[in-house]
């Protein structure tokens, strides 16, 4: 007993160990077969594709190595069983022979102790898979632990507030950095926007426009300063009073493999049909939808592969007008439209959201002339600021981008015309 007591407390925590890892290497490998699927098209197009069954290879030998080891330490646990076994039976016969020689025990008792150590054999190898059995499952049971132990990024108030967020938008933050990283996302950014208008923010590409956006929607929770909605902190209110005023279209759209209607109902499945058609025509894909074979119950396939990008975008449009948003943020959502499209899109959210907020980011400038205030982000800090004729005076970034940009438009009339 002792001897299978050390066995398994040498053995298990070596199984204990080449199991974690086993399930790791396993993790490594999921996650680069999901990566490589999703990412087929840029593997062909990139002509990667022999690079990639190469680097897939490497990670299933990997694994199989790992898992080699792992089987190597578990069919230890017989054999060393076994081994133990046999050596209690010499020793007893053995010892048990010198004391039936010296008349210590009789030869009866001795036979009788063999007969009690081969009835415990069976015992013996159960217990050691046991030990098998609980190692494993204790690596297991770590992986979970530690995913369960982790806290929480967001702040969690004790009393949190249930009425729907309305109201001002008072965005004060003096500083925020992504987890892990040095570099200051966020600097010193300050504004208002009051309850029925719509800001602009533009700058260059990793100026901090997206970052702006996770804020108020509660991705992140850890920064200096604090942003406000109707004079109560974002991180006071309670998450679905929070994220159900707030419609969000992001520069990646992701829709559903199901029919146009329902992608765009996703927010609201009770909306019915009246208003999906609403949304649509608000969005300016209505028009669209009507050509497509089936119209709006016509599937559009896995992450909307059947569609173009601006029809992407503006069905994820439609699926954030649908519920008419306190806030509706539309995060450089009009890239892929035409300018005639961006234009009658604009012009319906001037008429539908006339008393609702509304955030537009956009590398398009003619995107957000007509808000009421624009900032213009470099570095995470807001370097200009005004109404679209006001930053043209101030001839900055702003004046000069936007002299760029009607230049472009008038040198692509010309080659149109």
């Amino acid at each position: 007993m002792p001897l299978l007591t050390v066995m398994a407390r040498k053995l298990g925590t070596s199984l204990h160990t080449a199991f974690a890892k086993s399930q790791a290497a396993f993790s490594r490998l999921n996650d680069k077969t999901q990566e490589s699927i999703s990412g087929i098209k840029v593997i062909k197009t990139f002509g990667q594709e022999k690079e990639d069954t190469a680097d897939f290879n490497r990670l299933v030998d990997k694994t199989i190595t790992i898992n080699t080891k792992v089987n190597r330490l578990d069919a230890l646990f017989d054999p060393i069983t076994s081994l133990i076994m046999g050596l209690t039976y010499v020793i007893a016969l053995v010892y048990g022979g010198v004391l039936v020689e010296n008349k210590s025990i009789t030869i009866g008792q001795l036979i009788s102790f063999i007969a009690y150590v081969s009835a415990l054999v069976w015992p013996m190898f159960a217990i050691g898979r046991l030990f098998n059995i609980l190692e494993r499952g204790n690596a297991s049971y770590d992986r979970v632990n530690e995913l369960l132990q982790t806290k929480s990024a967001r702040y969690l108030p004790d009393t949190p507030v249930e009425t729907a967020a309305h109201g001002n938008l008072s965005y004060q933050v003096r500083s925020f950095s992504y987890p892990e990283a040095d570099v200051e996302a966020l600097h010193d950014i300050d504004f208002t926007l009051p309850e029925g208008q719509t800001l602009g923010v533009v700058g260059r590409v990793g100026a901090g426009k997206t970052t702006l956006f996770k804020l108020l929607l509660r991705e992140f929770d850890q920064y200096k300063g604090h942003i406000t909605l109707g004079g109560v902190d974002i991180r006071d209110y309670q998450e679905d009073a929070l994220l159900h005023a707030i419609g969000y279209v992001p520069q990646d759209n992701f829709l559903f493999s199901t029919t146009v209607a329902n992608n765009i109902r996703f927010a609201d499945f009770g909306a019915d049909q009246v208003s999906v058609e609403r949304a649509a025509v608000d969005s300016a894909v209505h028009d669209d939808i009507l050509q497509f074979p089936d119209q709006y119950e016509t599937l559009v396939g896995e992450k909307g592969v059947s569609l173009s990008g601006g029809q992407k975008q503006r069905l994820a449009i439609a699926r954030a007008l649908l519920t008419k948003p306190e806030l509706l943020i539309l995060d450089d959502a009009l890239s892929a439209v035409d300018a005639k499209t961006e234009t009658a899109i604009l012009d319906a959210l001037k008429t539908t959201r006339e008393n609702k907020t509304t955030i537009i980011a956009a590398h398009r400038l003619s995107s957000v002339m007509h808000a009421n205030e624009i900032v213009v982000l470099e570095n995470g800090r807001i370097i200009e600021r005004g109404t679209h004729d006001e930053l043209l005076n101030q001839n900055g970034w702003y004046a000069e981008m936007w002299a760029k940009q009607e230049l472009e438009a008038q040198l692509g009339g010309g080659a149109n015309g």
